[in-house]
């Protein structure tokens, strides 16, 4: 009986304040997919830094002058295959070179056009057993060759060091408008309970003079934000769902060659922590405002 009148005074309570109610949804929605979105990033950054770490390599330029059967470039090759570091090698003649470039740059044929293929020089691309750690001594070994045969060495790794702390930044970000919206949303929360706690202060003072307890008052009212907070996960997870779909395997697709697949997996992983994050703040959040705010 207990349970059914709780039940009944949240719809009353839902409907009573309806254009609040909605606000309130809205703007968990808002801020929920945000958040939503931050975590999703967060981890996608994550994916592809491991990712990429595991594929980088080092690549040794050779001067553009030196010959595919030259002593010194045959020399280098064999104590490359000979290093203990290295995994593997893999040499790239001029013209193998010049078709990557033309691959690579497809999009812009005056930058094409305008490179003389004879500029492109040979390379040596090696990847390392540990990458993390021995990336600095292979440079620094393999500089010793001279400017003759090795004309620069490059490691892949820093040039994605730059790429992902552009991405943290943008990751930090998002999370930080979450932050915002979220403290948006727990205002209006404690707004709305207290509208509906004081249109509703003459039926509490009743049941506080029959004995209610204050779990038994308070609930109703907690009870309200919290079914306002799972409507608004439900709506963020479909925001998520509909970004997914459209956006990131759609129209954006071919603009982010650079990241790695996001698996449905990880949407489907956003609906229980939304709705629990959801669920855990407008609880506590509205049992703080009855307890400390709202007199009942």
């Amino acid at each position: 009986m207990r349970a059914k009148y709780v039940l009944s005074e949240v719809a009353v309570g839902l409907w009573r304040n309806i254009s609040m109610t909605i606000a309130m949804i809205i703007t968990m929605a808002v801020s929920l997919s945000m958040l939503g979105a931050g975590l999703l990033l967060y981890f996608q950054v994550q994916s592809m830094e491991d990712y990429y770490r595991s594929q980088v390599e080092i690549i040794i330029y050779l001067n553009k002058d030196i010959a595919d059967d030259d002593e010194a470039k045959v020399q280098l090759e064999q104590e490359l295959q000979s290093d203990p570091m290295v995994q593997t090698v893999e040499f790239k003649t001029k013209d193998e070179a010049w078709i990557h470039f033309q691959e690579l740059f497809r999009d812009t044929p005056d930058l094409v056009e305008s490179v003389d293929p004879e500029r492109l020089p040979a390379s040596f691309e090696v990847s390392l057993h540990d990458m993390e750690n021995d990336a600095d001594a292979f440079i620094a070994k393999y500089q010793d060759f001279g400017d003759e045969v090795v004309e620069r060495i490059m490691n892949q790794r820093d040039a994605l060091e730059e790429v992902f702390a552009l991405m943290g930044g943008v990751q930090n970000l998002a999370l930080m408008v979450a932050l915002v919206q979220g403290i948006a949303a727990l205002l209006l929360v404690a707004n709305t309970i207290q509208v509906a706690a004081y249109s509703k202060r003459r039926e509490v003072s009743i049941m506080k003079l029959v004995g209610a307890s204050n779990w038994f008052v308070q609930a109703p009212f907690v009870l309200e934000a919290v079914f306002a907070g799972l409507i608004g996960a439900i709506l963020a997870f479909l925001a998520l769902v509909a970004g997914k779909a459209f956006l990131v395997d759609g129209t954006f697709k071919s603009l982010f060659d650079i990241m790695t697949e996001m698996s449905w997996t990880r949407i489907w992983l956003m609906l229980p922590i939304l709705a629990g994050i959801a669920s855990v703040i407008s609880a506590i959040t509205g049992w703080v405002t009855l307890r400390f705010q709202v007199k009942v």
